[in-house]
């Protein structure tokens, strides 16, 4: 690094002595400060190797998690939120395809009843020939065709993208011709949609599948519960003004009147048939009517007792209700008052429900239990509860309405723990899904819940009758939120008061007894 020279000037200390030159600033030390001057160089060094160090850390860092990087997340944030988009939208498809099916359906059943009318009467008058045997037979295979057939439903892909593309770019330098490097990643511009008549199409873009990409995966492999749960469509909302489309003309037993009404079921047609309560009645609504026909009851000849809850029996094409002030369950059938059977006796019931076999369950408000029942039944299977009141998970407090789903899981308002437990079927005991923190009017708690309604999402509808609103859980979260119904008890068109019974349309319309306001009350989904 230096050689000697005879006495110079020191360039630190400026006194002439024996010097040493440094090849690398061309400067004079004498030798201590050539020694300083020498640990200066020296920790240069050591700074400069302790940077290429960390460098060559970061560089090793890179290449086992070179997929960690903030364009990576950006990529991945890109396809998670494009995957959302198309699952949202293709549930949409399916819903609006299930609904036109069922409308497709219903116009064939109104004509094959209309069908089955014509060829009753010639049958029972004995008055046909061949001709009309040929007639029939024209209009029925034309009816079977237009069915099988379905054209008027279709899938239709538009032109137009539907999920924003992305491209990675980069430059580099050090190529010899200082090119730009771009990849780019969209998906197709078709998407499909589903189209009746004047129905609005909804979109939903078709993807070029490959096997070994992650959004092929992710859509194609079997998501986990917790997964699917963060994937699937948005909520419901509805329109916080209620429509009253029974009752609301206050208390009373006049036609156009209810009083206390508890549970409702709404018919294909979107008639409204209502547990009058207190009128002991069961009424029915049609649809834009503004009064109501006596079904059942409401007569000294054939008397309900503070019926709570009707149900249909598509099985048996009857009505079954509970009769819950005579202590029994009977069944009308064809609306006629007369042609009644008692199918349950001594029995304190409140709710009713069926499952997809055909099976009744009912809830003992008394025994605080449920069981299930099929026809001919002398005592009902204990499905849910016996084993005295409280608030244990194998135990009930005053059991009010009740439903069954697809897998025959059972939904029970447990009234006075404030409570919905959800008993498994062939299980011992039940579980929370909503409220179960005591009394009170938290997003937490119930108050002596009544309806209990499940939609098709698994989300649990629930009246909470003495908050005067409806909730809405999913079985898992924390707290629910509050669907209708959140201005306080009122009479009002956005407020409730004391809600019963709940039930949806085939266009998950959201109808909810308002017992304190004697009416019922349809909230339409808001599809903004």
């Amino acid at each position: 690094m230096a050689t000697v020279n005879k006495k110079t000037q020191c360039f630190v200390c400026n006194k002439e002595k024996n010097t040493y030159s440094c090849k690398g600033c061309s400067n004079e030390f004498c030798f201590p400060h050539l020694t300083e001057h020498r640990q200066k160089i020296d920790t240069q060094l050591e700074t400069i190797i302790n940077d290429h160090g960390r460098f060559q850390q970061t560089i090793i860092q890179q290449k086992q998690n070179s997929h960690n990087s903030s364009l990576f997340r950006q990529i991945d944030e890109w396809e998670t939120n494009s995957i959302n988009k198309i699952q949202q939208t293709a549930e949409e498809c399916r819903e609006t395809l299930i609904k036109l099916t069922q409308a497709l359906i219903n116009d064939m059943e109104e004509k094959f009843i209309k069908l089955s009318q014509k060829l009753k009467e010639i049958r029972e008058e004995n008055e046909f020939n061949e001709t009309d045997l040929t007639n029939f037979q024209v209009k029925l295979t034309q009816i079977t065709e237009e069915f099988l057939r379905s054209s008027n439903i279709s899938i239709r892909h538009d032109s137009q993208e539907y999920i924003n593309k992305i491209s990675v770019i980069s430059s580099f330098g050090s190529y010899p011709t200082n090119h730009t490097t771009i990849s780019t990643a969209t998906t197709s511009k078709n998407p499909i949609t589903t189209s009746y008549k004047s129905h609005f199409p909804i979109s939903v873009p078709t993807i070029p599948w490959n096997p070994i990409t992650p959004l092929y995966k992710m859509l194609t492999q079997p998501q986990s519960p917790i997964k699917q749960k963060q994937i699937q469509t948005k909520k419901n909302k509805f329109q916080q003004f209620g429509i009253t489309v029974a009752g609301g003309n206050g208390k009373g037993d006049e036609l156009n009147q209810l009083t206390n009404p508890q549970g409702i079921f709404i018919d294909y047609d979107k008639s409204i048939y209502i547990a009058d309560q207190w009128n002991h009645r069961i009424v029915k609504w049609e649809l834009n009517s503004n009064t109501g026909q006596i079904i059942g009851g409401g007569n000294e000849s054939n008397q309900l007792n503070s019926p709570t809850d009707i149900l249909f029996d598509k099985e048996n094409n009857s009505f079954i209700i509970c009769d819950m002030g005579n202590n029994r369950v009977i069944r009308y059938y064809n609306q006629n008052q007369t042609n009644q059977q008692t199918i349950i006796s001594n029995i304190i019931c409140w709710g009713l429900t069926i499952d997809k076999d055909g099976f009744l369950y009912v809830s003992d408000w008394e025994n605080n239990e449920v069981r299930r029942w099929k026809q001919g039944d002398k005592k009902g299977e204990l499905v849910a509860g016996e084993n005295g009141k409280g608030n244990h998970f194998n135990q009930l407090d005053y059991p009010t309405f009740i439903f069954v789903d697809k897998d025959y899981s059972l939904y029970i308002s447990d009234n006075e723990n404030h409570r919905v437990m959800k008993w498994k079927k062939d299980a011992k005991e039940g579980i929370i899904v909503a409220g179960g923190n005591g009394q009170g009017n938290s997003l937490k708690q119930l108050s002596n819940p009544q309806g209990v309604i499940v939609d098709h999402l698994g989300q649990i509808y629930v009246a909470d009758f003495s908050n005067h609103r409806v909730m809405r859980w999913c079985e898992g979260d924390k707290e629910g939120e509050i669907v209708v119904g959140e201005n306080g008890s009122g009479i009002q068109s956005n407020q409730l008061n004391w809600p019963t019974g709940l039930s949806f349309d085939d266009e998950e319309n959201l109808y909810v007894a308002d017992a304190g306001n004697h009416r019922i009350q349809k909230f339409v989904i808001d599809l903004n």
